[in-house]
């Protein structure tokens, strides 16, 4: 039977994918209306435990003109620690400074992966959702080759069991941008880097069908991780190199081993 141009029509609008979008805007300085004055970060301070003293405030995520969340990160221990003991801690907040999640480098996991991978530098991060039991494991994939893209992989267990992504950079481009697959190798999303804004900005966007609250928390600290992620490669491979030739200190930093503690030892 023929199929007229109507029906055809509405078969497309049928299948035609709706898009969740949000924008992570990451600021060059910490010169922002967020963060202006003493008195500010103290009362960030009194609003959440996680907002540290060492805490700067580093962008911030928005649906739309309504912003939903504040990015952070631990400064201190980025810029001032050295070795082992120098890591990437990235913390989300709400409009409340109340506490969403954090995205933390992993030292020991990463020098393991890339020592695995004869020198190849492989980031390892760990990230914590506010009321999700698991621990997401975000990691570089250990590719030899410097002309493919890079990837990252990950797994968030959900209600209705495990789902697994995979985060390909994408080849043709300026910018750092990224594209969002399932385990079906079917694209969900896709996180669009705008140039145009020093300090750093993506669009996000997620296949609506697909996504889910903490899919989108993982994905905005992702985002912000990705302004690091250059000098994150470079830190490990370095402490790689020093721990090869017998001149590292071993010694992590201690948040870092409660991590690697076992759920199970009484």
């Amino acid at each position: 039977m023929a199929i007229t141009a109507n029906q055809a029509t509405s078969s497309r609008e049928r299948t035609k994918t709706e898009w969740r979008e949000f924008k992570v805007d990451l600021w060059l300085t910490d010169l922002n209306l967020t963060e202006i004055g003493i008195m500010k970060h103290t009362q960030h301070e009194a609003a959440s435990p996680q907002f540290t003293k060492d805490m700067e405030i580093i962008g911030q995520v928005k649906e739309g003109r309504e912003r939903t969340g504040i990015l952070a990160f631990r400064k201190e221990l980025w810029t001032d620690e050295e070795g082992m003991k120098r890591r990437l801690v990235i913390k989300q907040f709400n409009e409340t400074m109340n506490w969403r999640g954090s995205m933390e480098l992993l030292m020991g996991r990463s020098l393991q992966l890339s020592l695995g991978a004869r020198g190849v530098p492989v980031p390892a991060y760990s990230i914590n959702l506010a009321r999700h039991d698991q621990l997401v494991q975000l990691e570089r994939s250990a590719q030899k080759w410097m002309l493919f893209p890079e990837k990252f992989s990950f797994f968030i267990d959900t209600n209705d069991g495990p789902r697994f992504y995979r985060l390909r950079r994408n080849m043709i481009g300026i910018g750092a941008d990224y594209t969002l697959y399932d385990d079906q190798c079917r694209k969900i999303g896709s996180l669009d880097h705008r140039i145009i804004n020093l300090g750093g900005s993506w669009k996000v966007k997620v296949d609506a069908s697909q996504s889910y609250t903490k899919l989108e928390a993982v994905l905005q600290m992702f985002c912000a991780m990705l302004r690091y992620n250059r000098s994150a490669r470079r830190h490990v491979k370095s402490a790689l190199e020093q721990l090869c030739r017998g001149r590292a200190v071993r010694q992590l930093d201690s948040h870092e081993r409660n991590l690697y503690t076992n759920p199970r030892h009484r």
